[in-house]
């Protein structure tokens, strides 16, 4: 798509966001998220529109960015909700934690869905993170338009494009310091790696994203070839069916299954296929995210990882 300020027509053929629909949209102050918020207003209607700002507090500027989020949706006509979530000691890494607080925070106040201003440029620097970070082909599906009631209208937009539109429609943004910080390591890849691609090709973000789509395209057949190897091991399937599975198809349908357990996408276990599938009756393994791989009966179920696990492989009764 060519830089145009414009991105009314394209977002609302994406069908995310529609006449009289409620959403709300997570409002940075950002360029991306102030793009979505007026695009949501122009296509929704503003009466369908809440906007919810989440102030940690972790930044001397952050009030003013709240109050900035404000200004915008009185402008705007929109209803804004403003949350202080205050990060616990212990809460592990601080970019997850703030999208858990963040996402908790939209639950409360989503009377529907729940919209968030990923762009093709947040998509492709996901990909490359989750491609060094991570094994398997799900890091090489990037994030979904939508995914349960998040939605991404403008997954098919560039930052560049969100800029352009922003300028165009007089609406100023915040700019977040802590984005160029090298303390993240997304912002390392975006600062050295991008770059760096561009340099070998200058359409190097551009065939990401089309490999990408192919490769949606493609999940969609294996996906369909999982579950009918799923449905013929058993409900739940017998561990002797799923070891007798071609070896990748047998990988799938393992992390299919521990994705199904954590009501989403559960931990990424595809290398730790051959490992689950010895385990022996009364076996069980703990494969991280908080579940466990447990098998009874001859059936492999992914369970909570309460308490220590059961050996791997029982002692022969003598």
């Amino acid at each position: 798509m060519p830089v145009s300020p414009d991105l009314l027509e394209p977002v609302r053929a994406g069908g995310l966001l529609a006449a009289g629909r409620p959403v709300v949209v997570l409002l940075s102050g950002g360029r991306d998220s102030v793009c979505l918020l007026d695009l949501a207003v122009r296509i929704a209607g503003a009466e369908a529109v809440t906007a919810l700002h989440c102030d940690y507090g972790l930044r001397p500027e952050s009030a003013d960015d709240a109050a900035h989020c404000a200004a915008l949706c009185e402008r705007l006509g929109v209803a804004f909700e403003l949350r202080r979530p205050r990060r616990p000691e212990g809460a592990g890494n601080l970019q997850a934690w703030a999208r858990d607080a963040r996402y908790a925070a939209a639950a409360e106040v989503a009377l529907g869905d729940v919209a968030a201003g990923h762009t093709a440029t947040d998509q492709v620097e996901t990909v490359l993170y989750r491609l060094a970070a991570s094994p398997g082909r799900r890091a090489l599906l990037g994030m979904g338009a939508r995914e349960g009631a998040l939605v991404r209208p403008l997954l098919e937009v560039t930052r560049e494009q969100t800029a352009a539109y922003c300028e165009a429609r007089g609406l100023a943004w915040r700019e977040d310091a802590s984005n160029a910080s090298p303390a993240f390591a997304r912002n390392r890849l975006r600062a050295g790696l991008l770059p760096a691609l561009r340099e070998l090709h200058p359409a190097a973000e551009a065939n990401v994203l089309r490999t990408l789509a192919l490769l949606r395209d493609e999940a969609a057949v294996l996906d369909a070839a999982v579950a009918t190897a799923l449905h013929r091991a058993g409900d739940p399937p017998l561990v002797a069916a799923l070891a007798r599975l071609p070896p990748a198809l047998a990988r799938l349908a393992v992390q299919a299954l521990a994705d199904h357990a954590a009501g989403g996408l559960g931990p990424a276990i595809g290398h730790r296929t051959a490992e689950v599938l010895a385990l022996r009756e009364g076996g069980a393994l703990d494969v991280g995210g908080g579940l466990r791989a447990a098998v009874r009966g001859g059936a492999l179920r992914f369970v909570p990882s309460t308490g220590p696990a059961a050996p791997h492989q029982p002692p022969a009764a003598s």
